[in-house]
Parts: C-alpha cells; sequence; structure tokens
C-alpha cells in the first residue's frame, strides 16, 4: 500500500472538499502526460489505480512483430523475442503488456507529470467553490472585510474573497477591515484566476433575505412579503400580507419591543425601514405606502397604473418627503405612478375632485368611490343636492324619534292612572 499517496489524497478531500475520484484521475492524467514527454506518444499507454491501496501501475500495449527488425516504432512495436519474456504465450500480431517504470522518467517529464497533478488539483477546487457559491446566489452570506483597492472592497467569504464594488456599496457606509457583514451574492463566474464572486450591499433582495433570516412567520410562509422600495443608506419601505387572518403581518415584521426590525436595521447601519400592510384594493395600498402621512383622497387607475393622491395642506410635504423621498419610494413599492396635491391645490386641479368622475358610468351607477383612503359604496353627492339629502334624512330621523317617544309618555301617564284606581278600590 502506497500509505503516503493515501494519507495525502484523504487530506485533500477532507480540507478541500475534492472527491478522491478527481484526485486519482488527476494523477493519472500527470503520470500520461509524463509518458508522452517521454515517448512522444501515450495512446498505446494506459494508468491503472487501486483506489484502495493507491497502488498505480503504467503500461504500454505493444503489437507483437516477427523480427527485431520489423520493429518500425519502438514505442508501439516489439519483437517476438522480446515479448515472449513477458508473455510466454503470446504470438505475432498479438497484443503485450510493457511495463513503464515512472521513477525512470526525466527531470523534464516528472515536472510535466507534476505540473499537469497540480493544474488538475486547482480546477477541481475552484470548481467546488463555484458549485458552493452557486447555492448561494441570489442569498446572503457573511463575510469579513479583508482590504479596499481602489474603490473596491474584497471580502472574504470563508472559500472564496467576494467583489464588492462601487456601485455595490452604500453610499456613506464606511466599512474597515476586519469588519464582519452581510451581503447578497449577486454572481458567480469562472475566471482564468479562479472563481469571481460579486457581492452587494444596497440589493433590495438583501432586506427581504435579512427578514426571512430574522422573521420566522416569513420563512414558513405565514407572512408574505409582497414588495420592497429601497434606497439604500436611507430608506427602504416593505409591503406584508398574512395568510393567516390571525397573524399581524406588520407586528410579525416588527416583534416584541421592535426587537426583530431593529437587528435588521443595525445591520444596515441605521437605515430607517418602512414596513406597511399590503392590500388588494390600490386605493388603501397607495394610502398605506405614504405612510406616515395622512390621506383625503385617493383616485387610482389600475390600467394606466396612476394615481392622483389628496393630502391635508399641512401633510403635503410629509407625503412628498425630504427631496421626494417618500413619494418616490411609495411610487415604487406600488407600482403607480403618484401625483400628490393638498386639498388647496386639488380643489383647482383636474382629478383631484370628486365631481371629475361623476360622468363615468361606475359613477353614474352609484357603485363607489374613493374616500379617505377606502372604498365608500353609493353615489357621491354635493353642494346643495347633498345639504337636501341630509335635511331630508335628519326630518325623517326627527319624526320617527318624535313619534316614538309620544308612545313612550302615552304608555306611562296609562300605567299611572292603573296605578291609581287600584289604590282607590283598595280603600
Amino acid at each position: 500500500m502506497n500509505t503516503e499517496l493515501k494519507a495525502a489524497i484523504e487530506m485533500l478531500e477532507k480540507e478541500k472538499n475534492i472527491s478522491q475520484d478527481v484526485l486519482f484521475e488527476g494523477i493519472e492524467s500527470g503520470l500520461l502526460n509524463a509518458c508522452r514527454s517521454t515517448f512522444g506518444k501515450s495512446d498505446n499507454i494506459k494508468v491503472t489505480m487501486d483506489r484502495e491501496t493507491c497502488e498505480y501501475s503504467l503500461y504500454a500495449e505493444k503489437t507483437v512483430v516477427e523480427t527485431e527488425d520489423d520493429v518500425m516504432d519502438p514505442a508501439l512495436e516489439i519483437s517476438l523475442e522480446e515479448a515472449r519474456k513477458i508473455d510466454p504465450n503470446v504470438e505475432v500480431d498479438g497484443i503485450v503488456n510493457v511495463d513503464i517504470d515512472s521513477q525512470s522518467f526525466g527531470r523534464i517529464a516528472s515536472q510535466t507529470a507534476k505540473n499537469v497533478i497540480l493544474q488538475k488539483f486547482r480546477e477541481a477546487e475552484k470548481n467546488v467553490v463555484i458549485d458552493y457559491f452557486q447555492e448561494k446566489q441570489h442569498n446572503v452570506v457573511t463575510g469579513t472585510v479583508q482590504r479596499t483597492t481602489g474603490k473596491n472592497i474584497s471580502i472574504n467569504l470563508g472559500k472564496a474573497d467576494g467583489f464588492l464594488g462601487e456601485k455595490e456599496q452604500v453610499p456613506g457606509e464606511y466599512l474597515r477591515p476586519q469588519d464582519r457583514v452581510k451581503v447578497y451574492v449577486l454572481e458567480v463566474r469562472s475566471t482564468n484566476r479562479g472563481a469571481r464572486i460579486y457581492v452587494s450591499r444596497t440589493h433590495p433582495e438583501l432586506v427581504r433575505r435579512l427578514f426571512e433570516e430574522e422573521v420566522t412567520e416569513i420563512r414558513d410562509g405565514i407572512v408574505e412579503i409582497k414588495s420592497i422600495a429601497r434606497e439604500a443608506g436611507s430608506r427602504t419601505k416593505i409591503a406584508v400580507a398574512s395568510n393567516d387572518p390571525n397573524v399581524d403581518p406588520v407586528g410579525a415584521c416588527v416583534g416584541l419591543n421592535g426587537i426583530r426590525v431593529n437587528n435588521i436595521v443595525e445591520e444596515l447601519r441605521g437605515e430607517k425601514i418602512d414596513i406597511v400592510n399590503w392590500d388588494e384594493n390600490p386605493g388603501n395600498f397607495i394610502q398605506n405606502a405614504l405612510s406616515p402621512a395622512k390621506i383625503v383622497a385617493v383616485f387610482a387607475d389600475p390600467e394606466e397604473n396612476s394615481a392622483k393622491v389628496v393630502v391635508p395642506d399641512y401633510q403635503l410635504s410629509l407625503a412628498i418627503g425630504k427631496e421626494g423621498q417618500n413619494a418616490r419610494l411609495a411610487a415604487k413599492l406600488t407600482g403607480f405612478k403618484i401625483d400628490i396635491k393638498n386639498e388647496t391645490q386639488a380643489k383647482d386641479a383636474p382629478g383631484f375632485r370628486y365631481e371629475d368622475y361623476l360622468d363615468d358610468e361606475d359613477y353614474e351607477d352609484g357603485e363607489g368611490y374613493y374616500e379617505d383612503g377606502e372604498y365608500a359604496e353609493g353615489e357621491y353627492v354635493e353642494g346643495e343636492e347633498a345639504e337636501e339629502t341630509v335635511a331630508e334624512e335628519i326630518s325623517e330621523e326627527a319624526v320617527a324619534e318624535t313619534a316614538e317617544a309620544a308612545e313612550e309618555v302615552t304608555e306611562a301617564v296609562e300605567e299611572t292612572e292603573e296605578a291609581s284606581a287600584e289604590e282607590s278600590s283598595e280603600e
């Protein structure tokens, strides 16, 4: 048994996670290349290795010819006399296996074998790394900041280094060597220098994966993240929905005393996170997305993916947000183009008033309208018609209440008279 070779193969399999079959194939390829370097060809050379003992045999298949003078190529042919020294029963035109002593290889052949074996090992190691990180692609991994090269950062991911480009870095975030960070694996490429792993700290899916790690209900499928809008380093909005009516999706993501969302905010170095309820009603969803601003009305057009929003005068700046961030993130989150005006502006702006929609068939049929961010049943009316309607309703209610009160008084009087009559008869 070749104990040294066996120990070396087992160590490589354990440390590099390379299968023994790949290692054996690499050794066989190296020996064949050494033969090619020595004899000029290796088509008729065979290598066999015992996987258990690591013993190997190297031989050349040669055709038997009549005499030494008939040997045209010593690498392929052998005389009958020499062949019978190996196999006494061999005949002319037969095949005989001639052993090759690997220790007889020259320096160049030995170096060639060594280089081929090392190359095979490197390729196998690279493929192991690529396969490992391809399984991690589009997921979050934890790494340690190694060094900064220009504007790019190298992050040690254990088996390989991740490449964090300038565009994938969070603006204003300073990563120092030895900092442990979580990154999103964008892509894995195979290059001449090995595996190239591109990672990101700005991708919206990073937030999704962090919530999946932190929130059990999301991992179990009870709570679902419907959409994410992110401006890395500043603010993120996520819309969540629950598949269980007894589970509050926002509360599950926030956690007790905010512990779950705070862990994610800490990982993102203080980035603000707004968690809102997803709603299949576009008007309600847009209202939720514009949180924390209060909404007076939402006029949503699902066909055009556009919406007109009316907010109180004092809420306009809050709804739009600093440099338009709140409105911009709400638009990304909902997929709607959102136009926001305050109540004063909306009075003279077409499309921002209820009366602009009264000619639509849905409103003529009294189907409903959006008011205060919610869908209201019935036909919308205003002005004198509205006042008359309200007055009629009040009059009817007043008459009904007066009649009920009169009946109660009459009953009380009758009961009093009956009681008086009973007392008189007893006397």
